[in-house]
């Protein structure tokens, strides 16, 4: 019988409440799904190659400690800069203990997808949130291709991954647009021998493939009837190089809300992925009247960059319907977004979010549940969230995060524009994306205090 981690708890309160504008300089985090990237795909090259900007949160620190777990060299030179001294495709070494994800669904899945080309078997298991997630949309594919898997009740962690040294390629049809089951897929896919493929409904981020490319391996994409087929040849030899990860525009979406629900803010942020798959967030919100303006940054490697400039609106936003198209490209961020939403004028309709009843925790329940609590007038149709914004919710109540880092983020800021403030429980998870996000959010004006529970 597998025996799950011990937890570290996720506690802590947090509070925000009204202030004053903001204003200043600020540079987000490093982008999570590059950083997670970066390490595993770098650890599989032959080779040393550099990261610099990846985010140093809990989330980032779990794969680095299991990719370490598996035999790789991972050097920290500088915050947030790394050398990783890849061993190839086929060279991770046989683990001497669990390797446990904390936290983080990333570093799950697409470690399933490197170990199912492995002939060991190894252990993953995660914190009390990550072990109510389903594995089985990369189980599924990873079991076609020859891997094993034995796991918890209910196709959850902790599971036990055998791989096989005779990987076979196969093609994939996903349910969803995710770019976790894409992204593992495709990374088992450069240990089969021939062509590996995943087909899409929609486009899901595509910092996978486009670090793969940059590291050598053969990716092709192509638009078919069902959506998008993406390929991977196999029996890859990728060799090492230099990346520099972007600003995560998940994180950036947490100030760009605060500042445009407080009237004669003026905000820069410096340095932010700006990836099309990603950039949902910036549609929707200019969609809604907001003042955004984009300066690219020249010479950023494969990931477009650039620094953004947001003026607040003290509110005056207008209702949006956005249709399940945005989903993929929106659907970390939808957390801010609802925010947002809440101080509008009219009536929000978010379509197509099933995704989000099998993140961190039933975001769409809990956003929901929130908002109502606040004094936001919101409900769930089938897979679509509505949100009749008010000009200044009431707030003055305590929200439990359900241990989700986004759904805390997201309440602190709706605190901000509230009559009173908002406290937030269980904001001590915040740390697994952005563990500077209070004393950030501070330097900026806003009256956010997360104590002891983030820095």
């Amino acid at each position: 019988m597998m025996q799950p981690s011990s937890d570290t708890p996720s506690t802590g309160t947090a509070s925000g409440g009204p202030g004053g504008a903001l204003s200043g300089r600020l540079r987000v985090p490093g982008d999570k799904s590059i950083s997670h990237r970066a390490l595993l795909i770098s650890a599989l090259a032959v080779g040393e190659s550099c990261a610099d900007g990846c985010l140093e949160s809990d989330d980032v620190l779990a794969t680095r400690a299991c990719l370490q777990t598996l035999g790789v060299d991972i050097l920290r030179t500088a915050p947030g800069s790394y050398r990783i001294h890849g061993v190839g495709t086929h060279g991770l070494a046989p683990p001497d203990g669990i390797l446990d994800c904390g936290n983080s669904g990333t570093a799950a899945r697409l470690l399933a997808g490197v170990l199912a080309g492995h002939a060991f078997p190894a252990v993953l298991t995660g914190d009390a949130s990550l072990r109510r997630r389903p594995m089985r949309r990369v189980i599924d594919p990873l079991e076609a291709m020859g891997a094993e898997f034995s796991t918890a009740e209910g196709g959850r962690l902790p599971m036990t991954v055998t791989g096989t040294d005779d990987l076979l390629p196969a093609t994939w049809t996903s349910a969803v647009a995710s770019a976790q089951v894409k992204t593992c897929v495709l990374l088992a896919g450069l240990h089969a021998s021939g062509t590996t493929t995943v087909v899409e409904p929609r486009q899901s981020r595509d910092h996978g493939e486009r670090m793969l490319r940059g590291f050598g391996a053969a990716v092709s994409a192509r638009a078919v009837d069902d959506g998008l087929a993406v390929s991977v040849e196999g029996n890859a030899s990728l060799r090492p190089t230099a990346i520099a990860v972007p600003g995560d525009v998940s994180s950036a979406a947490f100030p760009l809300v605060a500042t445009l629900l407080t009237d004669g803010s003026d905000l820069e942020l410096e340095g932010v992925g700006v990836n099309p798959t990603r950039t949902g967030i910036l549609d929707a919100l200019r969609a809604m009247g907001a003042d955004i303006e984009e300066e690219r940054v020249e010479g950023a490697g494969t990931e477009p960059i650039a620094n953004l400039r947001v003026r607040g609106r003290g509110g005056r936003l207008r209702a949006v319907d956005l249709g399940p198209e945005y989903a993929p490209r929106t659907i970390d961020e939808y957390p801010a977004l609802a925010m947002a939403a809440a101080c509008a004028e009219g009536v929000s309709r978010f379509r197509g979010l099933g995704e989000l009843r099998v993140k961190e925790s039933d975001r769409l329940e809990t956003l929901r549940a929130g908002l109502q609590a606040a004094g936001v007038s919101a409900r769930i149709q089938g897979d679509d969230l509505l949100i009749e914004g008010t000009s200044r919710p009431r707030g003055g109540v305590r929200i439990d995060s359900s241990l989700d880092h986004r759904i805390a983020m997201a309440f602190l800021v709706l605190g901000t524009a509230c009559a009173a403030p908002i406290e937030v429980t269980g904001a001590a998870t915040i740390r697994t994306s952005w563990p500077a996000f209070g004393e950030a959010m501070r330097q900026l004006g806003a009256a956010i205090d997360t104590g002891a529970a983030a820095a």
